[in-house]
């Protein structure tokens, strides 16, 4: 087993690092040119800026049981095509059962924005939701 993380723009890296080294599992950062930063205890895989270059970069690096920390629900779907265990940054593992709706959800809210309408972002990250991702990070690696 190891541990991907996609970078860009996770909030969860320091506490993935953390328990990656604490549980001898290996850990890779992969981030473009534009958001490059290295991690004690993670190695770090910088690929050129481009429209899901992190994402391809990443898929064809992660293999069965691997876990992928990623707010992206593509290339969640992406890495449970390759029976990896993508997780969001909030503690949500994604699945078969989940990620058609989550999809359609990112697909409608595209339209509501292309057609100029505005959705609400995302409100300020918790330490409750740093918590719920680090224990469900533990469970997936205990299993």
């Amino acid at each position: 087993m190891k541990i991907f993380i996609d970078a860009d723009g996770c909030p969860v890296v320091d506490i993935t690092v953390r328990i990656a080294k604490a549980n001898s599992i290996g850990c890779f950062i992969i981030c473009d040119t534009a958001h490059e930063f290295r991690k004690d205890g993670a190695e770090t895989i910088v690929v050129e800026k481009g429209a899901d270059s992190v994402d391809f970069r990443l898929v064809n690096l992660v293999s069965q049981g691997d876990i992928v920390v990623t707010q992206d629900y593509g290339l969640a779907a992406m890495c449970l095509a390759r029976k990896a265990v993508p997780l969001s940054q909030n503690g949500l593992v994604f699945n078969d059962k989940n990620i058609e709706e989550l999809l359609f959800s990112r697909y409608v809210s595209k339209k509501i924005r292309n057609a100029g309408g505005r959705l609400k972002g995302p409100s300020k990250r918790t330490a409750e939701q740093d918590k719920r991702f680090e224990e469900t990070l533990l469970k997936l690696i205990e299993k």
